[in-house]
């Protein structure tokens, strides 16, 4: 059973998007020295309250995984990939406990996690393990998701499913609170939903 994630790790998430919401470019500096940053510059997990940090190349090389690991921080790969094909029937979907259909789907080092865009930013439950794994038997692909910082980011009404950096999640987060009216959300917030999948597939780096 799906439970919702503890509050401090729900505060640290909204943080998160927050940092992604401003447009890149925008007055951005390396959070790590101070280097002026040109858009489509590329981000840090500050592992321990998992937020976004901005960075220069340099400083994104300098935490890059397969070179090194501080255990502080890890670098958000620039990473853009559409499935094929749908990866999910309805069973499968149910089964990983998820009540939505618009949501991005991050793996742990213990376990994977479903967040949802919504008003408040970033919600979202523990996915059921076992319908992860039998996900992943099934597409390989998956398990090339880099823990922490990459996801796959699912958008069952359009058929669309992702495998792109966490960062790119909090930017649709950022779009979907800053567009949501009323209380199902509006047409606009859906309008802003399918620009941000558009630029995802013309490769244009969503702001």
């Amino acid at each position: 059973m799906t439970e919702p994630l503890p509050l401090g790790r729900l505060r640290a998430l909204a943080r998160t998007a927050a940092v992604a919401e401003k447009p890149r470019g925008e007055g951005h500096r390396c959070d790590l020295c101070g280097e002026a940053l040109p858009a489509g510059h590329r981000h840090l997990l500050e592992l321990s309250v998992r937020r976004l940090a901005c960075a220069c190349r340099a400083c994104a090389l300098l935490f890059d995984r397969g070179t090194t690991d501080t255990g502080r921080y890890r670098t958000v790969p620039e990473l853009r990939e559409r499935l094929a094909d749908d990866p999910f029937d309805d069973v499968g979907w149910a089964a990983l406990g998820v009540p939505v259909r618009l949501a991005f789907l991050v793996p742990h080092d213990d376990g994977v996690t479903a967040h949802y865009p919504s008003p408040l930013g970033v919600v979202g439950t523990d996915v059921e393990r076992e319908a992860w794994e039998h996900l992943v038997r099934r597409r390989p692909e998956l398990a090339r998701l880099v823990p922490e910082v990459t996801a796959l980011l699912v958008h069952r009404a359009a058929g669309e499913h992702w495998l792109v950096g966490i960062d790119e999640c909090y930017r649709l987060t950022a779009r979907v609170r800053g567009n949501w009216t009323g209380m199902t959300g509006g047409d606009e917030v859906w309008r802003e939903i399918d620009r941000f999948f558009a630029e995802l597939r013309s490769g244009v780096a969503p702001g």
